[in-house]
């Protein structure tokens, strides 16, 4: 089966700091169970550089710190990943937690002040939204 990864998941550098989120538990899982990684940056898909000024949802919009909206950015990587997801034959996705594009249970509050809140990022929102099962790594034990 195709897997949809948060590319950062995998160690790609995409982060928003531009590091990753290496978590050697999902390519284990990936591998235990004979799986294919679809790896997918929505922010960077949306035209996001790496690095990139932090960005938390605030009031419903994708906002950076610094106060630009790029809730557009945000929305259109989401699209894309969609697709790819929909291309690939993905049957499910396994997403970085509270991340404003794939938490699937928590993201930050939008104060930028480490705070999370029970939600979901656009892009788990977006998949969820159209039949696929999204999960975090912890929920793969």
């Amino acid at each position: 089966m195709k897997v949809l990864v948060s590319a950062c998941l995998l160690g790609e550098n995409c982060k928003y700091s531009g590091g990753n989120n290496l978590d050697p538990r999902v390519a284990a899982w990936l591998r235990s169970r004979g799986h294919t990684p679809v790896p997918v940056c929505p922010e960077v898909l949306g035209g996001l550089p790496v690095p990139r000024t932090p960005a938390e949802i605030v009031d419903g919009a994708v906002t950076a710190r610094d106060g630009r909206n790029v809730d557009a950015e945000f929305r259109r990587g989401a699209a894309l990943a969609l697709e790819t997801a929909r291309r690939e034959g993905a049957g499910l996705a396994v997403l970085q937690p509270r991340s404003p594009s794939c938490g699937v249970r928590e993201v930050y509050d939008g104060s930028f002040s480490d705070r999370k809140i029970p939600g979901m990022g656009v892009f788990a929102r977006l998949l969820r939204e159209n039949g696929f099962r999204v999960l975090e790594p912890e929920d793969l034990a």
